[in-house]
């Protein structure tokens, strides 16, 4: 009993070795994927034939030869499912469909303004269901729903405090599973972030990075060695809410001083409403769009509020080298479109006081994701426990 369960096992391992071996290099051979892997031929051919029976590949038209009869090509079947992630900003839901290798076939976003949590999940049913309506025919369908939240969620996926959105113990996890009868997955969106740069943007050639979510809060992402680093219960990452200056102003987290309070979309658009002339704004909303257009257009004004923000990103991006030491840092979410206005100052704030050993080898990108970042990293989530789960019943 025992041999025969471990021989089911050592094979589910080594079929999700064959996928990944296919996902990461197709199109790819049989020989090759042998070679690469270390397994044999005929354990390969078999588990070639049941993947190509659950429709995740295909084989294509013969490849290179190398010196024998040329080789059928083996592709991962990436329309096969398709999967939705969404990230739920504090005033607006970005939603997109992806296929299993994360291409984009759909997105849709909604914008709102201080709703409630029922109010907030109601537009969050018309994102998905938007989603799901411009899913082209496939075999597996959706396979799941990522979700991306700024706030502590927990290892199981409750959602335990979103002070932007105030929130707090709320299980959007069970309420969509009831709901689309589908696997739901709940992430803090600056850990989805994290992953949706390593698999899609900046980060795909490193193994330390720091990502630093910046919208109207401020969220950190860690991928240490490689992985995603979420600390003992999941928590890790708050960093938005460290202090950096002592008296300084209450947060709704209940404590005062914090990052974002600084460095932050609200910050901006708070010093816009204190310090800018009523002339340049008394005609329409300070958004941050706005800004930027009146930043590209030479406003001296609205330039100096971007490079306070930058400066105060710099002083908080300075504690995060000293502590970890990262091979890479990537701003993302809405205000990585502010480069152009936020670098100048975030380097300067750098430079002096950063340890020359700490920034050897250092690169800070911002990045061209944007806002899709977290939405990418929730739907590569659902994606990877899909194929995980398949594998283990088939």
């Amino acid at each position: 009993m025992n041999r025969t369960w471990n021989q089911h096992v050592v094979k589910k391992e080594n079929k999700s070795l064959v996928l990944e071996t296919i996902i990461g290099c197709s199109p790819i051979s049989r020989a090759d994927i042998a070679n690469q892997t270390g397994l044999n031929k005929g354990t390969v051919s078999s588990l070639v034939n049941e993947l190509h029976q659950e429709q995740l590949i295909y084989e294509s038209g013969p490849g290179v030869s190398s010196g024998g009869r040329r080789p059928v090509m083996l592709l991962f079947k990436q329309e096969a499912g398709y999967s939705i992630g969404i990230y739920i900003g504090v005033n607006y839901i970005l939603g997109i469909l992806t296929d299993l290798q994360g291409e984009i076939y759909h997105e849709r976003t909604i914008k709102f303004n201080q709703l409630t949590y029922e109010e907030i999940t109601n537009e969050l049913f018309q994102v998905i269901d938007s989603l799901i309506s411009a899913m082209p025919p496939s075999h597996y369908g959706i396979v799941g729903i990522g979700i991306g939240v700024p706030g502590i969620i927990s290892t199981d996926g409750q959602i335990l405090l979103a002070p932007n959105l105030n929130w707090k113990n709320k299980n959007l996890k069970g309420l969509l599973e009831d709901h689309y009868h589908l696997p739901v997955h709940i992430e803090n969106e600056a850990n989805a972030g994290a992953y949706g740069e390593k698999r899609f943007g900046a980060g795909k050639d490193s193994d330390n990075i720091i990502y630093v979510s910046v919208g109207i809060g401020i969220g950190v992402g860690l991928i240490l060695n490689g992985e995603l680093y979420k600390g003992i219960n999941g928590l890790s990452g708050e960093l938005g809410h460290m202090t950096i200056e002592i008296d300084g102003l209450k947060c709704r987290c209940g404590d005062q001083g914090c990052w974002e309070l600084y460095a932050s979309e609200q910050a901006l658009i708070k010093n816009a409403e204190q310090k800018l002339p009523t002339e340049l704004h008394s005609n329409e909303d300070i958004t941050l769009e706005n800004l930027l257009r009146l930043s590209e257009s030479g406003n001296m004004d609205t330039m100096r509020l971007f490079e306070e923000i930058g400066m105060y990103l710099g002083i908080g991006i300075n504690n995060i080298i000293n502590i970890f030491n990262p091979e890479q840092i990537i701003i993302g979410n809405r205000l990585a479109s502010s480069e152009k206005w936020l670098k100048g100052a975030m380097e300067d704030k750098l430079k002096p006081s950063t340890f020359s050993t700490h920034h050897k080898d250092l690169t800070i990108d911002f990045s061209s994701l944007s806002t899709h970042s977290s939405a990418m990293g929730v739907a590569a989530f659902a994606v990877e426990s899909f194929l995980i789960h398949n594998q283990q019943t088939h």
